[in-house]
């Protein structure tokens, strides 16, 4: 299988969390694709500066996964652009510490962003993907939401949570044409994990590190009609670092 400029062509996109890092390469992927894209992000001149280097077929606006009114306002930015037919939940915080050693606020930041985020932009974009005649959503989980983490049970909470949205939006929407499924990365090399040891891990059957790329290609396959028989389902890419016990 192969991705033309026609794989998603007449499809207007939304990509929140595209200033950088995934969301800008997921934003690329797709234009190359032969989409459209509208992007949101918390820091505008990030997100404008991506949309300005894919020209015409993309927009940006300032967009705060965790207010209602900013993803109605992006939902409206791209109707107005063509058929919305495909949405990225991309945007995501980090959370480090224990069970004890978390403090409630800091829990609740995470949850809000990675989870209430999600759900908020399924929310307000479904009605759109409905109205186009159908189309795909993709929620960015991460390995984090299919095992446990020490010392990091806000992020790994949060991501079990997206995990789970998955599955019942895919249930909810599926009447209306609208397949969900979540993408599970490993480790890629982002500003996301700046200051952590290392790029590839030792337990990773792939001995290469992970690029954003790497999980771009999933998501368009997600979003094109290549996926159709695919909804709720579980997407790993993580070089196989978590296939079990590995010697070299």
């Amino acid at each position: 299988m192969s991705f033309t400029t026609d794989t998603l062509a007449g499809r207007v996109v939304i990509v929140s969390g595209a200033a950088r890092g995934m969301g800008a390469e997921h934003a690329r992927a797709i234009v190359a694709a032969g989409g459209r894209v509208v992007l949101g992000d918390i820091d505008v001149d990030g997100v404008t500066a991506v949309a300005e280097s894919l020209g015409a077929a993309a927009g940006a606006t300032s967009l705060d996964v965790t207010e209602p009114a900013d993803w109605q306002r992006i939902t409206d930015l791209a109707a107005g652009l063509g058929p919305v037919r495909g949405l990225v939940n991309n945007a995501g915080v980090f959370g480090s510490g224990s069970v004890t050693d978390t403090s409630i606020d800091e829990f609740r930041t995470v949850q809000a962003v990675n989870v209430e985020g999600s759900l908020l932009g399924i929310a307000a974009v479904a009605p759109a993907l409905r109205d186009s005649g159908g189309g795909s959503i993709v929620n960015i989980s991460s390995v984090a939401g299919l095992l446990g983490i020490h010392d990091h049970v806000a992020y790994v909470t949060s991501k079990w949570a997206v995990r789970g949205l998955t599955r019942s939006a895919a249930l909810d929407l599926g009447p209306w044409g609208i397949r969900v499924n979540s993408v599970h990365p490993g480790r890629v090399v982002t500003p996301f994990i700046d200051g952590l040891d290392s790029t590839v891990l030792p337990n990773q059957v792939i001995r290469e590190a992970g690029l954003p790329e790497d999980i771009s290609s999933l998501v368009v396959f997600l979003l094109s009609e290549h996926s159709r028989f695919s909804t709720g389902s579980e997407f790993i890419a993580d070089g196989g670092r978590y296939l079990g016990e590995f010697r070299r």
